[in-house]
C-alpha cells in the first residue's frame, strides 16, 4: 500500500495479526511494516500512516543519508568489488584498459544491472514453478532503500545491487516478492508461504540488514 504526502510517497506493507493496537516499524533497509489487528480496514490503516507521516519521512530521510555517506571505492585494477557474495578485483569484472574513473563507474554499474537481470531471471524460473505463480513483468532498477517490490498488477522490481549478494540471499528476495503475488500483505499466510520454500529466511533478512550498506557503488 502507499499514501501521498505532498510531493512524497510512503510505501508500506501491512501485516495483520492478533493484536490490539497498530504499530509502525521501519527496519534498517527502509522497509516500512504496519502491524494491525485482524479485520482492520484499509481506511484505518491509511489514516494511521498519515497521522505519523512526517515522523516516517524523517526516519526514511535519515536512512537515506546513512546510505549516502561517503564510501571510498578504488576504481582501478586492484580495486575490489562484491559480486554474488565474493570480492573480485575490478579488472576481473569489467574491461579497465584506458578508461577514466567515470567510465569505469558507468561500465561497472552496467555490469551489475546485466548480471542481476540474468540471475534474477534464472531464480524466478525456478521458484515460480514451486510457488505456482507468474509475474506480469520483471524489471531491474536502482533503489536506495528497497531490494524488491511487487505491485498489485503483479509487476516485480529488483534492485541491481542484489548482484553483489550471495545467491541464497538473492533467492530470499525472489521468493519474498513471488509470494506477494498471492499474499500482498505480510500476514501469517505470507510468511508461512515464504517459510515453506526457505525455512531459514530470517537469516537472509538479517544479512541484508547487516551487510546491505556494503553492497553499493
Amino acid at each position: 500500500m502507499k499514501i501521498e504526502l505532498g510531493e512524497q510517497t510512503i510505501e508500506f506493507h501491512v501485516e495483520y495479526g492478533s493484536r490490539k493496537k497498530i504499530s509502525i516499524q521501519i527496519n534498517s533497509t527502509g522497509l516500512i511494516t504496519v502491524k494491525v489487528p485482524n479485520g482492520t480496514s484499509d481506511e484505518v490503516v491509511m489514516n494511521a500512516v498519515k497521522q505519523h507521516g512526517q515522523a516516517i519521512l524523517k526516519q526514511m530521510d535519515a536512512i537515506e543519508k546513512t546510505r549516502e555517506a561517503p564510501k571510498i571505492k578504488e576504481y582501478e585494477d586492484q580495486g575490489k568489488f562484491l559480486h554474488l557474495g565474493k570480492y573480485y578485483m575490478l579488472h576481473e569484472l569489467i574491461e579497465t584498459t584506458d578508461l577514466t574513473e567515470e567510465e569505469l563507474k558507468r561500465d561497472l554499474k552496467k555490469f551489475y544491472f546485466l548480471s542481476c537481470k540474468k540471475v534474477i531471471a534464472e531464480r524466478i524460473k525456478i521458484y515460480q514453478k514451486q510457488l505456482k505463480v507468474k509475474p506480469k513483468t520483471i524489471e531491474i532498477v536502482e533503489s536506495r532503500t528497497k531490494w524488491g517490490t511487487c505491485s498489485s498488477d503483479k509487476e516485480l522490481t529488483f534492485n541491481y545491487r542484489l548482484a553483489m549478494a550471495p545467491i541464497d540471499v538473492i533467492d530470499y528476495v525472489v521468493i519474498h516478492e513471488l509470494c506477494h503475488l498471492t499474499h500482498m500483505n505480510h500476514d501469517r499466510s505470507f510468511w508461512r508461504r515464504v517459510g515453506s520454500i526457505m525455512p531459514n529466511y530470517k537469516e537472509k533478512e538479517e544479512f541484508l540488514g547487516r551487510y546491505g550498506q556494503a553492497m553499493t557503488l
